[in-house]
């Protein structure tokens, strides 16, 4: 297992929309694998295959996005090939953060409720739904299998700060490394 780079916005890989999975085979295994290492290793509570350079409909949540800290200790969702079969008419506004935008955190609307049909590590298709946390963090995900960021759900005005507020954070971790490695 390794952990992967997480890709930050405006990589332009990001925007591009994920391939199909159709071999559900020891490649996908290791994915798998090196995305939920990475998750873990970000503290991310969802992360897509494009948000590490990979064009393929993976996606993993983890179990407290659905059930609260009580399933700490579960094992990651893993998704392919997901799709929403259901979406509630109800909508709620909540902050989303992202690990492409890290330190980033904007109010986004999406619906209460969700069901999505997708497929397992072996290839068994499943639904699941989801509720608050749950359903945003499938779709959160969904969006990026998609080319879709979470500033693409906010107005202008909300986007520029958003964006304003992630160069700041990238301009300072890139001062940070380039400190660090001058020390070395």
């Amino acid at each position: 297992m390794a952990v992967l780079e997480v890709l930050k916005y405006p990589n332009e890989f990001l925007r591009r929309a994920a391939a199909p999975v159709t071999a559900f085979d020891g490649t996908l295994q290791a994915l798998i694998s090196d995305m939920a290492e990475t998750m873990a290793a970000e503290d991310g509570i969802g992360l897509a295959a494009t948000q590490v350079g990979v064009g393929l409909q993976v996606l993993l949540v983890h179990p407290v996005a659905f059930k609260g800290d009580e399933a700490r200790d579960e094992p990651t969702q893993v998704f392919i090939n997901p799709e929403v079969v259901f979406e509630s008419a109800e909508k709620i506004t909540a902050e989303e953060g992202c690990l492409s935008f890290p330190d980033v955190f904007i109010p986004v609307t999406r619906p209460a409720r969700v069901r999505i049909r997708a497929q397992d590590a072996e290839g068994r298709s499943f639904e699941v739904e989801g509720e608050g946390l749950g359903a945003r963090a499938l779709l959160h995900e969904i969006d990026h299998l998609r080319g879709v960021v979470m500033v693409d759900h906010v107005s202008f005005l909300q986007r520029q700060r958003a964006l304003k507020k992630h160069d700041k954070v990238q301009a300072a971790e890139a001062a940070s490394r380039r400190r660090a490695a001058t020390r070395a």
